[in-house]
C-alpha cells in the first residue's frame, strides 16, 4: 500500500482533534456574528415567534437586556427589526419617519447603556407599509425614486437615534448613493452602510415576515425589485454599483442557497462581505433538530462555517447567542 500511496496519506492531519485544529483553514469566531433582534411595543414583553423556535419579539426594555447579553458574549453588532402595530401602518410607511418609533426608541435605550456594541438598522419601508412592500406604490408599481427620498429620511431618523450601521434592504436603484449623500450632508460621515447588494426574491423569508408582521399585509410579491434566483452576473453588477455609490460593506441574502454568489462577490471586489442566514434557513435547522433528524448544534456550526469558507467576513444569524456560547466553551 505504501508503494501505491507513495507516502501520501491525507488522513495523517485528521487523526486527532489537536491536529485537525492545527491545520484548519477556516475559523469561525464570535467576532463574525451579527444578531438580528425583533422589537415590539410594550414593556417586559418576550413574545415567541412560532415559526422561529427560540426567537422572540422583545419590548424595548427587553431588547436592552439582550444587547447587554450580546456584549457579554462578545457579539460585535445587533441588528434591529420592528414589529409595527398594524394601526400605524399606512401606504407611505410614515411611521418609519417617526423619531419615536420602535427602532429609534431601541437605539436610544441601548446607547444609554454605554455598551461596546454596534447597532445596525434596517432601511426599508415594508415593516411600516399597509401593503407590505419595501417602497411607495402607484397602483401595483413600486416607485423607485420617490421611495429613495423616503429611505433617506428614514436613514437619517435612525442615525439621529444612534444607529451605527445603515442596512438598506429595499433594493431600490440608487439608494446607496442617496443615503451616503444624506449622511455626509448632515454630518454623519462616520456612519457605515452595509448594503443588501444581492437580495433575492426568495421563498426563505416566510418566518421573518411572520416576525415583523408583513406576511399578513403583503400584496403580491417583490420580484420587480428583488433579484431573480436564476441570476448571478446581475449580482456582480448590483454590488459594483453599491460599492461605487459609497457602500462600506456588502451583503448577500439569503445565505446558504447563494453561497456561489457570496464567493463571486468576495472574489471579485475584496470588500467586507456578509451573508444573512435568513429565517427560513434558521427554521429548517431548528425544526430538523427538534425532530431528532439532525444534530442541531453541529448543523448550526457547519452552516456558519460554510459562509466563512465561501468568503463571508461575517454572518447575520438568529443563532448568534447560541453560537457565541458554544464557542466560549471551546476556548
Amino acid at each position: 500500500m505504501d508503494e501505491i500511496l507513495g507516502g501520501r496519506r491525507m488522513r495523517r492531519n485528521r487523526r486527532a482533534d489537536w491536529s485537525r485544529r492545527l491545520v484548519r483553514e477556516t475559523v469561525l469566531t464570535t467576532n463574525d456574528l451579527i444578531w438580528p433582534i425583533f422589537v415590539v411595543e410594550g414593556a417586559g414583553i418576550r413574545q415567541p415567534v412560532p415559526s422561529m423556535p427560540g426567537v422572540e419579539r422583545l419590548s424595548v426594555d427587553e431588547a436592552v437586556k439582550d444587547a447587554v447579553k450580546a456584549e457579554s458574549l462578545g457579539i460585535p453588532v445587533i441588528a434591529l427589526f420592528p414589529y409595527t402595530d398594524p394601526a400605524l401602518r399606512d401606504p407611505t410607511g410614515s411611521e418609519a419617519l417617526n423619531p419615536d418609533n420602535l427602532v429609534c426608541q431601541s437605539c436610544r435605550a441601548i446607547k444609554q447603556e454605554g455598551l461596546n456594541l454596534g447597532l445596525m438598522t434596517d432601511v426599508a419601508l415594508d415593516p411600516y407599509t399597509s401593503h407590505g412592500h419595501d417602497g411607495l406604490m402607484d397602483g401595483e408599481t413600486i416607485l423607485n425614486d420617490e421611495t429613495v427620498d423616503q429611505l433617506c429620511r428614514q436613514a437619517l431618523n435612525q442615525v439621529e437615534a444612534g444607529a451605527d450601521i445603515i442596512g438598506p434592504s429595499d433594493m431600490m436603484d440608487g439608494r446607496v448613493a442617496a443615503i451616503r449623500q444624506a449622511m455626509d450632508t448632515n454630518n454623519f460621515r462616520d456612519v457605515q452602510i452595509m448594503s443588501y447588494a444581492a437580495k433575492y426574491a426568495s421563498a426563505f423569508y416566510g418566518p421573518f415576515r411572520d416576525a415583523v408582521g408583513t406576511n399578513a399585509t403583503l400584496i403580491g410579491d417583490k420580484r420587480t425589485y428583488q433579484m431573480d434566483a436564476a441570476n448571478t452576473d446581475e449580482a456582480i453588477r448590483e454590488a459594483e454599483l453599491d460599492i461605487a455609490e459609497g457602500a462600506d460593506m456588502i451583503m448577500v441574502k439569503p445565505g446558504m442557497p447563494y453561497l456561489d454568489i457570496l464567493w463571486r462577490l468576495k472574489d471579485t471586489f475584496r470588500m467586507p462581505t456578509y451573508a444573512y442566514q435568513v429565517s427560513g434557513e434558521f427554521a429548517m435547522i431548528e425544526a430538523a433538530g427538534a425532530n431528532g433528524w439532525i444534530d442541531r448544534d453541529r448543523a448550526m456550526i457547519e452552516s456558519l462555517m460554510a459562509f466563512k469558507r465561501a468568503g463571508a467576513d461575517g454572518i447575520l444569524t438568529y443563532f448568534a447567542p447560541q453560537v457565541a456560547t458554544l464557542l466560549a466553551r471551546t476556548l
